[in-house]
Formats: structure tokens, C-alpha cells, sequence
């Protein structure tokens, strides 16, 4: 009803009735309706009054599972469309980021401005693009982004649709993790400078028994001493019983990495802490050229019975594998994947150089040779439950 005070200013007064007394007072029916409202708008809700923040809390601790928004399509004076796409469903989610992994194609991200040297422009779009991630996502929200040549991705909506290979083209994609319970996700970036058993400890990744998964990427691999680098790095997670997986990108363009000179070398990636997190891997190596082949090797995966529910495949690939390596079969490795784990979505990348090996979790394996972890013309496939 509307009515008007003494000033003479009209205001809604809602009447009384049996449904406002319920939305005021009954916490369960209240809280069974704010499960259906994405997180954005459920946030906006917990203003209302302490009854609605309170119950907007308690759906906040149950959105426990992962889920991810991918974007292909033609370039725009408008950003890239992995960015145009967050910007948009990123109303629609339901769970609070704490942590994103995001992947884009190079091309695309790093075209540079006519304006510009080639590296300036690079450096500035870099810039720009962590800037935008950071209005997107909630202060506090741990953001890794990087590019690669080629981007490998699962189509919105469900994880049983057909994963994708981009080689060529605007693709992207961003894996947005809640917090878990019993689960720990933390970013890191090492460079020259940054570089110490400090360092290490503070990101989970030595004395840590904790310890399952480190999806790692190499930048500016190519530069003189780049290779000496990553091995000190993957010396320590050698030693540990944990699975490693990921390779060499084109550049990160999120977090800035202020502390790096312009061009010189580095890792990033997330380690994944947790007693409830499973992990496994194989080595699709140069001999695997064929459908046939490539179904065989990732059929070897299965022998880690790891849960299909609530688990990622990630897909690290060398550029020069894909549609030139399979005679001009495309998405041979991802539809391989599909085939033999049909619910579980797949992403990744083709870059310039792979990290992983074969890798099926018993409770005795003990990596001894880093050297085994480094290949090129392969592609790693892995596995992660979440638990």
C-alpha cells in the first residue's frame, strides 16, 4: 500500500499477511528459497535483515563444488570473449570464487596495438586484463590467469558435453573454485627474485603431507636459463608423492607479475592440499599418432578408479600435436577422453612444452627423475578428484 508521511513523501507499506510473516521469521523456508538464487544476487539479499544474512550464509558453506564458464568466438573491439562471457554469467553463478584458473588463447590476448611496440602492447594488455578480472571476481579472490597457443575447453552447461580443441581461434576458459571443506587451493609464482625455500613452504608445496596435486606452467621457457630454473623448482615436488601436470605458456597475464623483469622467466600454477583429493596421470608420448592409440592411453587412466563425480580432466598438449599430428583428424585427443570418461569435463591447453608422466596413485610411488617430467611432441591427461 501506498502512503504518505508528514513531509508529504509516499512510501510502500506492505501489508500484513501469512507469507511476509514466514519471509520474516522461518529460517528453513527462507534458506530453501535462497538456494535457487545465484550468489551475486544471493550476496545483495544477506542486506535485508540478520534473518536473510544469516541464511544466506549457511547456503554459502554448501556450495561446496566447482564450475566453470568457456567462451568461443570471434574477435571484438570489446575485450576478449572468454571476458565478455564472464562478464556476463558471472550473475548466474552459484558459489562464492575463491579461487580461478583462467586460460586464453595468445593470439587473441596478446594481438598488439598498432600504437605500440610488441611488447609494450603486450605488457599494457596484460595489465588491462588482470584490472578487468579483478572487478569481476570478490576482493580476496585468487586470480591465475595465463595464455597459451591453443586452448583446450568443455562447452558450458554440463560435463557430459563434447570437450573442444582450439588450435587456432578465440577460446578460453575459467575454472572457478569455492572454498571446500577438508581442501586447500593455493596460487603460486616463483621467479628469480622470488625463488627460496621461504617461498616454497608458504605455498604448500614443501613440508606439506598434505600435499596431492601441482598443476604447473612455465613462462618465457625459452630464454637462457629458463630450463635450469624449472628444475630447481620440480627438484623439491620430485621428491614428494604427489602428482605434477601442466607445461610452458606464452605469458600470465594475471596476477602482474611485478616483481619479474620485462621478459624474463618464470612458474606459476595452484597447489592442491587435501586428504579427500586423488590425482592421476598418463603420458601420451610421440608413438600415440593414431585414434586407436590415443583411446588406449587414455583408457589407462581407468586403472586409478578415481570417482567420475567431481572430478576435472586437464589436457596438456604440445602444439605440434592436434590436427597436423593426426593427419588432419581434428580433436582426436579430446574426443579419446570423452569416450572412456564421459561425465567429466575436460580443459587444458597446446603449448610449448609439457610437464607430467605417467602416473597411477599407489600408496609406494615416489617420483625420482625430474628429467621424466619434461617432454615435448607428448600430451599429459590427468585427472583430479576433489573429492
Amino acid at each position: 500500500k501506498w502512503k504518505m508521511d508528514a513531509s508529504g513523501e509516499f512510501s510502500i507499506s506492505a501489508p500484513e499477511s501469512k507469507a511476509g510473516y514466514i519471509l520474516s521469521n522461518v529460517a528453513e523456508v527462507v534458506e530453501r528459497i535462497l538456494t535457487f538464487v545465484p550468489t551475486k544476487s544471493l550476496l545483495r539479499t544477506a542486506c535485508v535483515c540478520r534473518l536473510w544474512r544469516d541464511c544466506a550464509r549457511r547456503v554459502l558453506r554448501t556450495q561446496q563444488k566447482m564450475t566453470w564458464v568457456s567462451g568461443t568466438g570471434s574477435s571484438s573491439s570489446d575485450g576478449h570473449v572468454l571476458f565478455r562471457t564472464l562478464a556476463e554469467q558471472v550473475e548466474n553463478v552459484y558459489l562464492l570464487p575463491r579461487t580461478v584458473l583462467l586460460m586464453a588463447d595468445s593470439d587473441t590476448l596478446n594481438r598488439p596495438d598498432g600504437t605500440y611496440k610488441q611488447k609494450k602492447a603486450r605488457k599494457m594488455c596484460c595489465a588491462g586484463a588482470a584490472a578487468e578480472l579483478n572487478k569481476l571476481f570478490p576482493k580476496g579472490c585468487d586470480v591465475l590467469g595465463i595464455a597459451a597457443p591453443g586452448i583446450v575447453l568443455t562447452p558450458m552447461g554440463s560435463s557430459s558435453k563434447h570437450p573442444q580443441e582450439h588450435q587456432e581461434g578465440e577460446a578460453g576458459f575459467a575454472l572457478l573454485f569455492p572454498n571446500m571443506d577438508g581442501i586447500k587451493i593455493r596460487p603460486f609464482h616463483f621467479c628469480k627474485q622470488s625463488f627460496n625455500t621461504a617461498t616454497l613452504e608458504e605455498a604448500g608445496l614443501i613440508n606439506n603431507p598434505d600435499l596431492r596435486v601441482v598443476l604447473l606452467f612455465g613462462y618465457e621457457a625459452f630464454k637462457a636459463g629458463a630450463a635450469r630454473f624449472l628444475n630447481n623448482v620440480l627438484q623439491p615436488l620430485a621428491q614428494a608423492n604427489v602428482l605434477i601436470a601442466g607445461g610452458h605458456v606464452e605469458n600470465v597475464f594475471s596476477p602482474p607479475t611485478e616483481c619479474c623483469n620485462e621478459g624474463s622467466y618464470g612458474v606459476v600454477g595452484l597447489a592442491l592440499s587435501g586428504q579427500k583429493i586423488q590425482g592421476a596421470s598418463v603420458l601420451l608420448d610421440q608413438d600415440v599418432s593414431s585414434e586407436k592409440s590415443a583411446e588406449a592411453a587414455v583408457q589407462r587412466l581407468k586403472s586409478a578408479s578415481i570417482p567420475e563425480r567431481n572430478t576435472l580432466g586437464f589436457m596438456f598438449a604440445c602444439v605440434g600435436r592436434g590436427l597436423n599430428y593426426y593427419s588432419g583428424k581434428r580433436n582426436v585427443e579430446a574426443d579419446a577422453f570423452r569416450k572412456v570418461f564421459p561425465s567429466i569435463p575436460l580443459f587444458g591447453f597446446f603449448g610449448n612444452g609439457e610437464i607430467g608422466c605417467d602416473r597411477i596413485v599407489t600408496e609406494n610411488y615416489l617420483l625420482t627423475d625430474t628429467d621424466n617430467l619434461q617432454h615435448g611432441y607428448t600430451t599429459v591427461m590427468t585427472l583430479v578428484h576433489l573429492g
